[in-house]
């Protein structure tokens, strides 16, 4: 077998576990805020958003840091110091004795966090340009497939082990995974150590004065705004809908889950067809198509049409990230892939943390009908968006070329 496509299968592996153990514990995060003697229900619901945003907070600070350093010592190195590092901290998390500690060792979580997008790095900087598509798709169902069963999982550990057991098994799956990379994952592509290097900030200078790369970064923070802004409120919008039995919780996670499986089966298609066709051409087309099936959303009348609308809505929201990743692989200069992943992933955590402040706000205004024909708007605007910035770069492109003709 190819060693990029070994490369693949594993890290897909791996994702799967990473994603599968982080996704255990977050939904049990005020629960375990009671476990460590808070009782006063505004008080936990207070620590529990801080609990929750710190840890995209921190990783959305040091992810560029980590990129830019990827680029220098190397991508699976990136891997390696935040697999171990994220399985030492949540071990740690499991021994928290008051909501300071739980607070202060999220925070630290997403300092050392990043195994994700050092994956994605290694996988595009890695895999044939042709295949990139492809191999980001397959990598990105990985995750997903981990999130669909994470919490699931961790519901019934939770009955059976207890809260603080959770963390210790996160920390042990983590740490299996991160193994596994090290014993099975090579990096043939590796940084060139002749290549005169820059400081953090002439590097990160230098990225974002590439304007196709800030047209990206700007199109994956509204993206990830305008995805995760409903999510806090699904719950509250199954339970005015009429969950079928009164089970509110179970069908509040399947809509959920619907939009992840079909994430999960479109995203290799999609990655493969864009490698074909072109990544720009898959983003903007199912950029519009999410953005349509949010609409109708707005005036389901029962849980059914729900959960059929997130499913489409998946099969759109696999042809997103994957994209993104491949276009960001494309256009980011020689030897500095990892720091232009590293701002985009910080800005895909700038989107995570102000998507559901700003969702729960818009929503006590217009309610959640309302916030999804808003993120159905921000998503058309973002589709615009892209068009703009990188027709702007290919007539650049064909002004530099004509120019060259003519001085010749």
């Amino acid at each position: 077998m190819e060693t990029w496509k070994r490369n693949l299968y594993i890290l897909m592996v791996s994702q799967f576990l990473v994603m599968g153990a982080m996704s255990m514990i977050i939904p049990f995060l005020p629960l375990y805020l009671r476990e460590l003697g808070m009782t006063d229900p505004d008080k936990t619901q207070l620590w529990s958003g801080l609990i929750f945003g710190i840890n995209f907070l921190s990783a959305f600070l040091f992810a560029p840091v980590w990129g830019s350093l990827a680029d220098k010592v190397g991508r699976r190195i990136m891997v390696l110091r935040s697999g171990f590092g994220m399985a030492i901290v949540i071990f740690l998390t499991g021994l928290a004795a008051s909501p300071l500690q739980l607070l202060l060792l999220r925070l630290l979580n997403g300092t050392v966090s990043g195994f994700i997008p050092a994956s994605i790095s290694l996988t595009a900087t890695n895999t044939p340009k042709e295949k990139s598509g492809y191999a980001l798709g397959l990598l990105q169902s990985g995750g997903v497939a981990g999130s669909i069963m994470g919490p699931f999982i961790g519901g019934v550990l939770a009955e059976v082990v207890g809260f603080r057991s959770i963390f210790f098994l996160t920390s042990a799956v983590i740490f299996l995974a991160t193994v596994v990379v090290l014993v099975f994952v090579k990096e043939e592509v590796k940084p060139d150590p002749k290549v005169a290097r820059k400081g953090f900030f002439s590097e990160g200078s230098f990225i974002l004065h590439q304007k196709p790369l800030l047209f990206l970064f700007s199109v994956g923070f509204m993206l990830q705004f305008a995805m995760v802004a409903p999510m806090p409120q699904m719950s509250l919008f199954v339970s005015q809908l009429g969950a079928p039995g009164g089970y509110i919780a179970f069908f509040a996670g399947l809509v959920v889950a619907v939009t992840g499986l079909a994430n999960m089966l479109a995203s290799p298609f999609l990655g493969r067809f864009g490698d074909r066709h072109g990544s720009e051409r898959v983003l903007f087309y199912s950029m519009i198509g999410t953005a349509l099936l949010f609409i109708p959303q707005a005036w389901v009348g029962n849980v059914w049409q729900l959960l059929g609308l997130r499913f489409l809505l998946g099969l759109c929201v696999g042809g997103l990230l994957p994209s993104l990743h491949s276009l960001i692989r494309k256009h980011a200069p020689d030897g500095k892939e990892s720091t232009a992943y590293g701002y985009s992933t910080s800005a895909t955590f700038l989107g995570n943390m102000l998507g559901p402040i700003t969702g729960g706000f818009l929503t006590g205004i217009i309610g959640i009908r309302g916030l999804f024909l808003i993120t159905s708007m921000m998503l058309l605007i973002g589709a615009w968006w892209l068009k703009l910035g990188l027709n702007h770069r290919k007539k650049t492109s064909k002004q530099s070329v004509s120019r060259k003709v003519s001085s010749a």
